[in-house]
């Protein structure tokens, strides 16, 4: 069974660091949107603009770390990330209870730990690409996919129970531990992590900050998954913050109820995670592609037909079921391609590049979404943005590429 594969100590100590971390953010799903709404009183617009802004800026900060990832060893990058977050994440607790927690703040916070997480992914795809063998790729991407499911299937129940028991700020500190300790797990790993090489060791120039999206857009088969994934990543995303308002202010769900509709549809991942790599083995990769990638986009629309109490909790849950099982099937598949399709010298820009792309998204939809809600109301925003993700398979590829160029 692909999910037993024994891939090595190295890699379980890879495996570890980013388990800890994993669920340390999923204690914390949420927590900025929520802290905004019920600690500094935020509206939609605020609301948006902090899902927004924040990775938005992030994406900026971590355009000219790219190349500067790509020639530096990879394990000290990832420690320098994980500590960057856990030092941001610190400061809102201290802040919280100095009474002096601002917007500004989490808006900065929320910059910072997005440019952190872009940088560490790099690096990370990089490591793993040189850490397990190729016909490994997909098992290991599908492990870390399971666990990140898992962390939010637990996470935002304990989370939504901890901030009512001990305050908005507590799973923030969850999350920044969880950094430092996922810091540490990459600290154990040993064995060579030789950087790549730069012909030219002076400044860096344009060619290497858009070598990345040059790969990309030059691949037939990288190019258009790259197009979908970030409308659908752009579009998925910009419901948070809208959900967090029409649930918790419009709707009155508390928070723990808030919490257990993301968290019990998280089993699903667990189901498509495991089902990756079996799939792909019956189906093929390219009809993965088409016909789960066109799963992902039907789900959203749900979202438009909340209602109070109960019935309202379940339809959330159902979307989000459909949405993460399709999500979890598709992205592994997708992690180990765009590595498959991707020369090792060009791997942690390419990621970097894929990355800054989808936050570019998430930012300009998620800024749209909260203009439109604050104009119209979150109901009528969640309604466009599932009526527009409809469009979203059209980008997936047509046809099957073998060759890779």
């Amino acid at each position: 069974m692909g999910a037993r594969r024994d891939l090595g100590r190295q890699f379980g100590w890879l495996w570890a660091a980013y388990a800890v971390s994993a669920y340390g953010s999923g204690l914390g799903f949420g927590a900025f949107p929520l802290i905004a709404v019920l600690v500094l009183h935020a509206g939609p617009a605020q609301v948006s603009a902090l899902s927004a802004v924040g990775p938005a800026v992030g994406a900026l900060i971590a355009l000219p770390l790219a190349p500067w990832v790509e020639f530096r060893r990879k394990r000290p990058v990832m420690i320098g990330m994980d500590l960057s977050r856990f030092a941001a994440m610190a400061t809102i607790p201290v802040a919280y209870a100095l009474g002096r927690l601002s917007f500004a703040q989490l808006l900065v916070v929320s910059a910072v730990v997005a440019a952190a997480k872009i940088a560490f992914n790099a690096a990370g795809g990089a490591y793993l690409k040189t850490l397990v063998r190729s016909d490994d790729l997909l098992v290991a991407n599908a492990r870390f996919e399971s666990t990140n499911w898992s962390s939010i299937a637990v996470g935002p129940p304990l989370g939504g129970a901890a901030i009512g028991l001990f305050g908005p700020v507590t799973t923030v500190v969850a999350d920044a531990l969880s950094y430092l300790l996922s810091a540490l797990g990459i600290a154990a790993i040993r064995g060579r992590d030789d950087a790549q090489q730069r012909a030219d060791r002076g400044r860096v120039g344009a060619g290497e900050l858009l070598d990345g999206w040059r790969h990309i857009l030059t691949h037939p088969g990288l190019r258009p998954l790259y197009l979908n994934s970030m409308l659908v990543a752009g579009l998925i995303m910009a419901t948070e913050p809208l959900l967090a308002v029409r649930l918790l202010r419009q709707l009155g769900f508390p928070p723990w109820q808030y919490g257990l509709a993301f968290a019990v549809p998280c089993v699903g991942g667990l189901i498509g995670s495991r089902l990756a790599r079996r799939v792909v083995a019956r189906y093929g990769r390219h009809r993965v592609f088409r016909t789960i990638g066109t799963l992902r986009a039907i789900w959203l629309i749900g979202l438009a037909f909340i209602r109070p109490g109960v019935a309202g909790l379940v339809t959330v849950m159902a979307v989000e079921l459909g949405i993460i099982v399709s999500m979890s099937l598709f992205n592994p598949v997708l992690a180990t391609y765009r590595l498959e399709h991707t020369p090792g010298h060009r791997v942690a820009r390419t990621l970097s590049a894929w990355s800054i792309g989808q936050q570019a998204s998430i930012a300009i939809f998620t800024a749209l979404g909260g203009l439109l809600a604050e104009t119209t109301s979150a109901h009528t925003a969640l309604t466009a943005v599932g009526l527009l993700i409809l469009a979203s398979p059209l980008l997936l590829p047509r046809c099957e590429r073998r060759k890779f160029r």
